[in-house]
């Protein structure tokens, strides 16, 4: 069995230090983030619809957002995966 909260939790923290990784890159070398995040789409160049410079708060909402999700996301699926792990 596994604990919602425990997966749950892990998911947002591994979000979080994914979307940082992601933000300190684009800083720090704009052409790498540009070519990892656009890797994830098998190469289409999706990094140009971002915009140039978000504001603060669109980053925190965003931020927010991601991580409120992940772990929502990752409470259904171990609470899903425990009701089926009873039949199967």
């Amino acid at each position: 069995m596994i604990s919602p909260f425990a997966f749950a939790t892990s998911l947002a923290l591994l979000t979080a230090v994914l979307f940082l990784l992601f933000f300190v890159l684009d800083l720090v070398a704009p052409g790498v983030f540009r070519f990892l995040f656009n890797a994830q789409f098998f190469g289409a160049d999706v990094a140009s619809l971002l915009p140039q410079r978000a504001s603060f708060g669109a980053v925190v909402g965003t931020f927010a957002v991601l991580l409120v999700s992940a772990w929502a996301l990752g409470y259904a699926w171990a609470w899903l995966y425990n009701q089926l792990r009873k039949y199967f």
